[in-house]
């Protein structure tokens, strides 16, 4: 651990509002739990109804009264790349935060979450310059009409994001609200609030005047909910799981906010018998053991073709075995802990349930007896389609192998599911490749590969995956409103 990380760590974490770090009105504090060790790591201050409307109140001032509506988007732009480049300046701090919070391997954070995040801000900051109106042509009277578009900021928006990734989803909410203009009330979860507020400085560096983007830790039945029905935020972007996101939606209903949801997922992975199972096998153990399958795009429901069965399931219980899973400051560690206690049960008792409804456990499924709240991978073979483990998003490293004969017949199966987040196909047969693709009810396809993600590249889903798309122009596209003015020329 380095000098700056122990410091941030030291005393408890207050939270950004208007531009000033303040504690809780009610001193009510998260303790954030390390879950490599079950030891308390920090301590935060925990959001209530006060800072709620304070946040609120300041993001509406920013926006409505003070400097951030009169900065050109060149300036938006400037400040954005700032903000790339101090994540990129901050890296070991930031990585070992997200690690010692989350769990993930430390190389993991270092290589993807901390250098996805400055790609983010750099790809919006070229798109602060790039929001433009149409004018079109009105069809009747054209001479005595024009008629143009303005897109503009939505205002005042509340951003909440889920433990798994918390530098990264962070990024995904940021970059594209500031890059349209908006100001943010902004609350990480629980679990994991502290490169949020490592971030929070690194804005306030960058420029990014006080009140513009609020930083409010805190419970989501308490803060979050708070956030869902107050009326001055015009709109709520949740990422998380779609029993949550179904509350949002009931919650906000008030004055009608709009809402963006990146929810669950039940991800299949199709391997057809002329697959490169070299490329395939590996890259199916890496769709649902990478971060400990705690990932609303993992793998979790495997379709192999019944020539190549037995080879592939062969191949993915041996990477299992072989799996080095500890805690992810050790270098060697390939897969950490669950985040928490209440995750590390659920996952259990889901895999006991499949045990129990007659799966059966290729390898894994099993807690490792030690400090921390690891499970070794597992995959469960024999599995029926009508069962939990395949029907419900278990969230953890957890594969369900199932095998077919027919390619018709297994795009049904694959499609048979609430949800239609992601998808990743395995031929060499691209032409099979892309027809299969059109098949899927996913928002993301992958052929050939899976987990490939780009701020140039839409996200989110079909279904009860959510609403709405993140990444790309069409993430940007949820913060603003469109205008239609006509204007007589007589």
């Amino acid at each position: 651990m380095n000098d700056v990380v122990e410091k941030f760590l030291a005393s408890t974490r207050p939270m950004l509002i208007g531009g000033e770090w303040v504690q809780a009105d009610s001193g009510e504090l998260i303790e954030v739990i390390d879950p490599a060790t079950e030891a308390v790591l920090a301590t935060v201050s925990a959001a209530g109804q006060n800072e709620v409307d304070a946040a609120v109140t300041a993001a509406s001032e920013a926006f409505r009264h003070g400097a951030w509506t009169e900065i050109t988007p060149y300036e938006r732009s400037k400040m954005l790349w700032r903000m790339a480049e101090l994540l990129e300046e901050n890296i070991q701090e930031l990585a070992l935060l997200n690690t010692l919070e989350n769990g993930k391997p430390l190389s993991a954070s270092i290589a993807g979450d901390v250098p996805a995040a400055a790609k983010t801000f750099r790809h919006y900051a070229g798109l602060c310059t790039k929001i433009e109106g149409k004018t079109p042509q009105v069809s009747s009277s054209p001479s005595d009409f024009h008629a143009y578009t303005r897109r503009e900021p939505l205002g005042v928006v509340g951003q909440i994001v889920p433990w798994n990734g918390p530098i990264v989803a962070a990024s995904w909410k940021l970059a594209p609200a500031l890059a349209a203009g908006c100001t943010t009330v902004f609350k990480p979860a629980e679990e994991t609030p502290l490169t949020a507020l490592f971030m929070g400085q690194l804005l306030q560096e960058a420029g990014i005047p006080a009140g513009v983007v609020n930083i409010i830790p805190g419970y989501g039945h308490i803060a979050g909910a708070a956030m869902c029905t107050h009326d001055q935020i015009r709109k709520i972007a949740f990422t998380g799981s779609t029993e949550v996101g179904q509350k949002i939606v009931r919650n906000s209903a008030g004055n009608l906010k709009k809402i963006s949801l990146e929810l669950g997922g039940k991800s299949p992975v199709i391997i057809c018998a002329d697959a490169d199972l070299d490329r395939a096998i590996p890259a199916a153990a890496n769709a649902i053991f990478f971060n400990a399958g705690q990932l609303c795009i993992a793998g979790s429901r495997l379709y192999i073709e019944a020539a190549v069965y037995d080879q592939v399931l062969e191949g993915l219980a041996q990477i299992a075995d072989n799996m080095r899973v500890g805690p992810g400051m050790n270098a060697d560690t390939q897969m950490g802990p669950l985040v928490s206690h209440k995750q590390l049960d659920r996952v259990l008792s889901m895999i006991e349930h499949g045990h129990g409804q007659g799966a059966r456990v290729v390898t894994g499924g099993n807690r490792i007896e030690q400090s921390g709240y690891f499970i070794r991978p597992t995959v469960l073979a024999d599995v029926d389609h009508d069962m939990t483990v395949v029907r419900e998003e278990i969230f953890g490293p957890v594969v369900c192998a199932m095998k077919f004969d027919d390619i018709d017949e297994v795009m049904e199966r694959a499609n048979d599911t609430d949800y239609g987040l992601a998808a990743s196909i395995w031929t060499q047969n691209l032409a099979r490749g892309h027809r299969l693709a059109a098949q899927v009810q996913a928002g993301l396809v992958w052929i050939n590969c899976h987990a490939v993600a780009d701020p140039a590249i839409a996200f989110g889903g079909y279904k009860q995956s959510g609403w709405g798309r993140e990444n790309g122009w069409e993430g940007m596209e949820q913060y603003m409103e469109l205008k239609s003015v006509v204007a007589s020329l007589q």
